[in-house]
């Protein structure tokens, strides 16, 4: 599958900032740009920048970012779902996850990750693919925002949704272990049946739940 990827951008007032959403966006000019240091949800910055490049070279890599000036400020990542998870076993070339999103404490509240998927589907390859994301409660920043673990739920499901990711029903033992966890999922407009119907047996293995 050739991976055609298309830059978009938008302006957001962010308080007394104005932010640049933009993306994709290639492993050069990330490295241009400062790594915000509050940027802490997966790994140290400068270990999560590290990713955030390796990523963008990756061919079907997507990086989406917004940026105050020349510091990154909060990113989204698209990837091929990591080999040890089940979402990986149908070998579809037409399946990424929406990885990772992360906004620094400072410009929260404004709509930056809602933004950064807007900007993210603006890009009409993305109607080629099944998008889904996994969302674990323990990498919520819970004290962070002070929310509990459902008003957190209902604000990631919100935002999601921004992007037309909506909440799909699966077996998977991780995202079971926990009532809070979710998968969310879009499925692109060129997505053909077979493509859904091989989706749906991995997001089902167990057939007593039928």
């Amino acid at each position: 599958m050739i991976h055609k990827k298309t830059y978009n951008a938008l302006e957001l007032k962010a308080g007394q900032h104005t932010l640049i959403i933009e993306g994709p966006i290639s492993a050069k000019d990330l490295a241009s740009y400062k790594f915000h240091e509050g940027l802490v949800a997966f790994r140290p910055p400068e270990k999560q920048f590290k990713a955030l490049l390796s990523i963008a070279d990756i061919s079907e890599g997507r990086i989406i970012i917004a940026r105050d000036h020349d510091t990154i400020v909060g990113y989204v990542t698209f990837i091929y779902p990591d080999e040890l998870e089940r979402w990986s076993e149908a070998d579809m070339d037409n399946l990424i996850e929406l990885g990772a999103i992360e906004v620094a404490a400072p410009y929260r509240g404004c709509k930056v990750g809602k933004n950064m998927l807007k900007v993210s589907m603006m890009d009409d390859a993305m109607e080629d693919y099944i998008i889904i994301t996994t969302e674990y409660y323990w990498h919520w920043d819970l004290k962070g925002t002070g929310l509990s673990v459902w008003d957190y739920r209902k604000a990631m499901e919100k935002m999601m949704n921004a992007g037309g990711l909506v909440w799909f029903a699966t077996d998977d033992p991780e995202i079971c272990s926990h009532p809070a966890n979710c998968l969310m999922v879009r499925i692109g407009k060129r997505i053909d049946q077979e493509s859904i119907q091989k989706f749906d047996r991995i997001r089902f293995q167990n057939r007593f739940m039928y």
